[in-house]
């Protein structure tokens, strides 16, 4: 009996989550607002403070859409506003790190930065399109989980975190531009393998 009393209060928080007024869409903008003060945190070189704010707002835009399904709160709309504030927040705190860079004339780390925003915004591109052809898309290894973990690292290790002088800043935002790249590439040979296939045209 005790053993599911814990399953029973997790069954009551949710039944008492759902019946509240919190909707999906307050949790996306609440995940964006947060991403928008870790970029300003970023723009003034408080980079510990811009990972936690980062981590926590990804959070809130991972959790959005479980929430949408279980509490079937969910729009089409809120589907599009959680899928568009994704990429927003994304390329708000990479422009944030990319104009740190700037600043600190590292030119080539800032023009990796603006290809890991254009990267990341192909890897959402690819699955859109793919979906509106009705080809499902989820394939590749720059997945947003394994962004946000990536960017999360670089940013709370910026500065060492206090363990050393050295920065992962720089090598996580080119391993972001690295695996957009590829994520891109595989979503598009999939897509076409799947087309192909539709068509009864074999691959080249």
């Amino acid at each position: 009996m005790a053993s599911r009393v814990p399953g029973e209060r997790r069954e009551a928080m949710r039944d008492a989550l759902i019946e509240s007024r919190l909707t999906p869409n307050a949790i996306s903008l609440t995940g964006f607002a947060l991403c928008l003060v870790s970029a300003g945190l970023l723009l003034n070189d408080l980079f510990v403070l811009g990972g936690i704010a980062y981590i926590i707002g990804s959070v809130c835009d991972m959790l959005d859409g479980r929430y949408s399904r279980m509490s079937g709160k969910g729009s089409p709309f809120g589907a599009f506003l959680d899928s568009t504030l994704d990429r927003v927040e994304e390329g708000v705190v990479l422009a944030a790190v990319a104009y740190y860079f700037a600043e600190q004339g590292k030119g080539a780390e800032a023009a990796i930065c603006a290809i890991a925003i254009l990267a990341s915004v192909m890897v959402s591109y690819t699955r859109a399109r793919a979906e509106a052809l009705g080809v499902e898309c989820k394939v590749g290894i720059g997945s947003r989980a394994t962004r946000v973990v990536i960017l999360s690292v670089g940013l709370l290790f910026a500065n060492g975190l206090g363990l050393g002088d050295f920065s992962l800043l720089a090598p996580a935002v080119t391993l972001l531009a690295v695996i957009g790249i590829i994520t891109t590439l595989q979503r598009v040979f999939h897509v076409r393998g799947k087309l192909l296939s539709a068509v009864g045209q074999p691959e080249d």
